[in-house]
């Protein structure tokens, strides 16, 4: 491989600020629709007692898993060796970081009182995955700023694949903690299993190389930096790849609530008869965010097409919110079990009714305020520190194509 250089983000000033002008007013929106509810109260939220994440939820925890699957270029560049990929293992670093602190950010306004967060910081209950979240999101955020300072800094070149590995074991931890989150709660019938920490694995590394491919694709297109196919076809290869094993994992999922009988009305709730929430399962997660993107990347021309390439990769992120929706908001709004067996429970709580939730405008608002702060934190770095290669053609990226290209 010819010998990388990396410079800072070279957009024109005026598109540079703004684009910055946008995300910080998007951000700021965010930012009035939590002082909103913080002072009107989560009554003007879609939430009930029976659903209470709501779309908030579906924002930060996708940011969250997001962040973790944003590290896997870098996590295939220093732990596995692949060279190929080295040179965009900054600015994977980067963005991992980024997405999570977005995500955190809109979690922890998202919790009607964010200045009780010094109580979750002080007093731990070892007993709860809520605990040991805090600790898997501040140690893989400390992770991974040490391992962009041994990337970045010629004396700490030596630690980067010991600290690579760190960082890779890490944020399987924490992703397998955010998926426990749900599978720990056992009174939910859509949560309670084990088989939603790998889902999430899978979804991580799906949803956070789709944000990647986009960023970069973005990055180098708007500042005219060449970028070649050897690393654009190996990242849609690695995503199709993630995106049949999100699939998979799925089919486990369910088939695993389908070998019990108590769970027919869930998994039939899902499938078929739950509204909204069939239609996000189908339409959204399946069709345009699973078997449209492999179509696609299958496809011999549609495959080779960068706008094409681009959609499959927003078409992921489009699915990944889908999923979030259904496993999320779904499992919430299935009627809780109060009394196994054929006992039917009503009364005025909606006790054994699918629970009703509609997202409210501020919820979407501070969920997109918590995109845009991610994306502002990459825009910012990329700007002002050398996080980007200035090419990325195949000859420099790949030593194969580079032996060829040189003079016998």
């Amino acid at each position: 491989m010819k010998r990388i250089v990396y410079r800072e983000w070279q957009l024109a000033p005026q598109r540079y600020w703004g684009l910055l002008a946008i995300l910080a007013a998007v951000a700021g929106l965010g930012g009035l629709a939590f002082a909103y509810m913080e002072h009107e109260g989560h009554w003007v939220t879609g939430m009930t007692n029976h659903v209470v994440w709501g779309t908030p939820h579906i924002f930060a925890v996708f940011l969250i898993v997001a962040a973790s699957g944003a590290l896997n270029v870098a996590s295939i560049a220093s732990v596995f060796g692949k060279t190929l990929y080295k040179p965009l293992a900054r600015l994977s670093g980067l963005l991992a970081v980024a997405l999570l602190m977005g995500g955190l950010l809109v979690l922890v306004l998202d919790l009607g009182r964010p200045e009780r967060l010094i109580v979750a910081m002080t007093h731990y209950n070892f007993r709860s995955i809520f605990a040991w979240n805090i600790f898997l999101y501040t140690g893989f955020m400390v992770i991974v700023i040490g391992y962009l300072w041994t990337m970045a800094e010629r004396k700490g070149n030596v630690y980067t694949k010991q600290v690579g590995f760190v960082a890779f074991v890490w944020r399987l931890l924490l992703t397998t903690g955010t998926g426990s989150i749900f599978g720990f709660l056992v009174a939910r019938q859509a949560y309670d299993t084990a088989v939603l920490a790998p889902l999430f694995i899978a979804m991580s590394f799906a949803f956070g190389l789709a944000i990647f491919m986009l960023v970069v694709m973005f990055a180098y297109t708007q500042d005219g930096r060449p970028l070649g196919n050897a690393l654009l076809l190996r990242l849609r290869n690695l995503l199709a790849v993630f995106v049949g094993g999100v699939l998979l994992i799925l089919l486990a999922y369910l088939l695993t609530k389908l070998y019990g009988a108590r769970h027919y009305d869930l998994v039939s709730f899902y499938l078929l008869s739950g509204g909204s929430y069939t239609l996000a399962f189908w339409l959204g997660w399946i069709l345009i965010g699973s078997l449209a993107p492999l179509g696609i990347f299958a496809h011999p021309v549609l495959g080779q097409d960068r706008t094409w390439l681009a959609a499959a990769a927003g078409m992921v992120i489009v699915g990944g919110f889908a999923a979030m929706y259904v496993l999320i908001i779904g499992g919430q709004a299935f009627p809780m079990p109060l009394f196994p067996g054929q006992t039917v429970v009503e009364s005025g709580f909606l006790d054994g009714q699918v629970a009703p939730y509609a997202p409210s405008i501020p919820e979407v608002l501070l969920g997109l305020g918590g995109v845009a702060v991610a994306l502002l934190i990459t825009a910012v770095g990329v700007r002002v520190l050398q996080f980007l290669p200035e090419s990325l053609d195949d000859r420099v990226v790949d030593p194969h194509l580079a032996a060829a290209a040189e003079p016998a």
